[in-house]
């Protein structure tokens, strides 16, 4: 009798999640032009071939990475429509996804910085659509917020979206850059609330 839970389909995954988590390490120690197979295998401890088995291609690996950080990200939007977040939740939650993934995986919020965000060179069509989806997302909050007057209507929607979404990612790559862990659960609300406050602030309207 076989008392092995155990389905193949589990092996799979703890395979393909072995090698995602070196791929993560290597395009951020490389960059992803300098990075190899050859590399992410042996930082793997598998073989050269084992990684072809699960990922066509070094690009192929780099989406499937990018594929979780988004995945992560717009499912956390789409729960804003059924739960009918206010503006305030929206963006807190946000940040807060930023440090989440900084805490959890600092090396995808590396790479998500430094490979995408910085570097038109990667961005593919399929690349450039996700990013695009993400900026006009945060800019309908920033839109319903303007409508409500919580937030100034003097500067266009897209550019408070710029705003905010470049102080999360200019305070995360710092960390990031610096090695700089999160410690503990308080360090990162007090983080998180701090990054929102002077946002809302300075994009109050300006006679509230």
């Amino acid at each position: 009798m076989n008392f092995n839970n155990h389905h193949p389909s589990d092996s799979r995954k703890d395979k393909e999640t072995v090698i995602l988590d070196a791929a993560c390490r290597v395009f951020r120690e490389k960059g992803f032009h300098q990075a190899r197979i050859t590399d992410i295998a042996q930082t793997a401890g598998i073989s050269y071939g084992l990684v072809y088995h699960y990922f066509k291609s070094k690009a192929d690996l780099f989406d499937a990475i990018l594929k979780e950080w988004w995945t992560g990200l717009f499912e956390l939007m789409e729960k804003w429509d059924s739960e009918a977040a206010s503006v305030e939740e929206q963006l807190a939650a946000l940040v807060t996804y930023f440090l989440d993934q900084y805490q959890k995986k600092p090396d995808l919020v590396h790479i998500f910085i430094t490979e995408i965000s910085r570097s038109a060179a990667n961005l593919t069509p399929t690349r450039l659509h996700w990013f695009k989806a993400f900026l006009s997302r945060t800019e309908k909050i920033m839109v319903v917020g303007q409508s409500r007057e919580i937030l100034r209507k003097d500067i266009k929607s897209r550019y408070l979206t710029y705003i905010f979404l470049g102080a999360i990612e200019s305070f995360v790559s710092a960390m990031v850059l610096e090695n700089q862990p999160l410690r503990s659960r308080a360090q990162k609300q007090r983080i998180a609330i701090g990054l929102l406050q002077v946002f809302m602030n300075g994009a109050k309207p300006i006679n509230s």
